[in-house]
């Protein structure tokens, strides 16, 4: 019974003394407790302020690719209207050359005309001292016969180059 008694003492001791040891761990616990809810709070505030600025990227990124597809296509626009305005110089090009092609052949053929109507001598005389590759050009106009007659008034030098010249393609 003493024994008992002592056990009851003792353990009454150690509850008494655990008792105040628990209520020293709860303001532990509970400080502990409020330290992470306010580093709760903390994060959730983190949290809040990454998905803004996640909400506002995502936002800026699509208005800046809205921006770039209008610019893009207005850059398409822009370069379909050179490549028509460069077809069209194109044609005006190709229709100038064509032009400029009949005028000199209706020169040429003008100047040919001059000439087969002129006298040998006198045409002989003035293809001899002009330029031999314009005078071959008048001579590809003329009939074989009024070329002949002309180069019979030439001297023989000219006469033989601007033959050689007549036999070699344009």
């Amino acid at each position: 019974m003493r024994f008992l008694i002592m056990f009851v003492v003792l353990f009454s001791y150690a509850y008494g003394v655990n008792n105040n040891t628990t209520y020293d761990c709860t303001k532990i616990f509970q400080a502990k407790k409020n330290q992470l809810l306010l580093r709760l709070d903390q994060i959730d505030e983190q949290q809040q302020a990454l998905s803004a600025l996640k909400s506002a990227t995502a936002r800026l990124l699509k208005k800046k690719s809205a921006l770039l597809q209008v610019q893009k296509r207005d850059i398409d626009a822009k370069l379909k209207l050179i490549k028509e305005k460069e077809k069209a110089v194109a044609q005006m090009l190709n229709k100038d050359k064509q032009i400029l092609a009949d005028i000199k052949s209706a020169v040429m053929g003008k100047i040919s005309q001059t000439y087969s109507k002129m006298k040998a001598d006198a045409a002989a005389g003035v293809l001899s001292d002009m330029n031999a590759t314009v005078a071959v050009s008048i001579l590809r106009k003329l009939d074989p016969k009024v070329i002949g007659k002309i180069f019979t008034q030439m001297s023989p030098q000219k006469a033989s180059q601007l033959t050689i010249m007549l036999t070699k393609e344009k």
